[in-house]
């Protein structure tokens, strides 16, 4: 993988005017094209994008839909209960307010390859208690709940990619389905490695899930 030059390595952060006088401001990480091995597949990631930083808050979601969904109430805690379907209007009234900006959702090819860094953490694999403690809220140490954004931020500046709340990227797993990665607050050790893949219909809205956003550069 090809590192992010230093000079290179700061955060993006666009402020958007919601529809209901709210502001919300939106922080993303600078991610470099390349390849990686995914499945033992060799994928090339051709274009450089911004990926959020943190996954979208409930404080954002508000903001540009004017009301919150999610069962665990908290302005800087995920949004989640909401829907792939959801989703894609959010999107459409935040690219509509942002002017030129395009927001979409990673594929799953772009959201292992940042969740990666360019890097295997020794825990995508094999996860061990003791290590999954310091970079994600999980069944073991969540309380069954969910926390505000910011656990344990990867080498290209990423925080909560595994843990916390699952993650709807634009991919299909098949015909009635969409990948969902990153793993939730209530998952048990097995389920936590990176390359953990989970499933869930386009207008399921569940306490488990919640998204983050691709900036296209």
């Amino acid at each position: 993988m090809k590192p992010i030059a230093n000079d290179h390595n700061q955060p993006h952060i666009i402020k958007v005017n919601g529809s209901f006088g709210k502001e919300a401001s939106f922080e993303f990480c600078p991610i470099p094209a390349g390849t990686f091995l995914m499945n033992s597949n060799k994928v090339e990631i051709d274009q450089d994008f911004y990926l959020g930083t943190y996954p979208v808050t409930q404080q954002q979601w508000e903001a540009i839909m004017g009301y919150n969904p999610s069962r665990f109430k908290g302005e800087r805690l995920p949004v989640e209960t909401v829907s792939w379907d959801d989703c894609q209007v959010f999107l459409q009234k935040l690219n509509t307010l942002s002017g030129k900006q395009t927001f979409r959702l990673p594929t799953e090819e772009e959201w292992e390859y940042a969740c990666l860094a360019g890097s295997i953490p020794l825990y995508v694999y094999s996860p061990k208690e003791n290590q999954l403690e310091e970079w994600e809220w999980y069944d073991c140490n969540s309380g069954q709940t969910t926390y505000p954004v910011g656990k344990n931020g990867n080498g290209w500046g990423l925080y909560d990619m595994t843990g916390n709340v699952w993650e709807w990227t634009d991919s299909w797993y098949n015909s009635s389905n969409h990948v969902i990665r990153g793993g939730r607050w209530s998952n048990i050790t097995k389920n936590c490695g990176l390359a953990f893949r989970g499933y869930s219909a386009p207008g399921n809205q569940l306490e488990t899930i919640g998204f983050r956003l691709l900036l296209v550069r």
